[in-house]
């Protein structure tokens, strides 16, 4: 992919990044069942790589706050780590794995269990210390979001084969 796709695709993200809590916090408790910031990262990590992963993670969280006061202020660094971490392990995953038939899933669930233990690490040494056990990880980050992690598992296959088709993205083999 070209360093204009890879940009290109990365700044349609972040801007995904901003627009898509508005939408999704319409809905009562949208932003923590549907993780709305989730999806556009692990698509701009799958899609364009790593780097563009680690950029839209940190920064689409950051523009959020500034063009909308979301995330929260407390929030924001422990979201910035989470899908910081979420673009990484998606776009170093698809490296190994995209010419792999399910490749794009592989990576998105790497991506989403070690974005996880990494995010609950954060919380529980340096953002909140003291106050995250296990049971609290689990159903922060697995439990009251499973319609979001749902969500990702299906949308973000359909939208890398939807990009594949077109020529925008590298057809996979075998």
């Amino acid at each position: 992919m070209s360093v204009l796709k890879r940009s290109l695709t990365c700044a349609v993200c972040i801007a995904l990044c901003v627009v898509l809590p508005m939408v999704f916090h319409a809905i009562p408790n949208g932003g923590v069942l549907f993780s709305p910031m989730h999806l556009p990262v692990l698509l701009c990590g799958i899609v364009a790589g790593w780097c563009s992963g680690v950029i839209c993670g940190i920064a689409g969280p950051l523009l959020s706050f500034l063009f909308t006061g979301m995330p929260g202020l407390p929030m924001l660094p422990q979201m910035m780590t989470e899908l910081g971490c979420y673009g990484f392990f998606a776009g170093l995953m698809m490296v190994f794995l995209h010419k792999r038939r399910c490749g794009v899933i592989i990576s998105l669930l790497v991506a989403m269990i070690a974005g996880r233990i990494v995010a609950g690490l954060a919380r529980a040494f340096i953002f909140t210390p003291g106050a995250m056990t296990l049971p609290i990880w689990i159903t922060s980050y697995f439990v009251s979001c499973l319609p979001a992690i749902i969500m990702q598992l299906v949308l973000i296959p359909l939208i890398y084969a939807a990009l594949e088709k077109t020529g925008f993205t590298e057809k996979e083999q075998g």
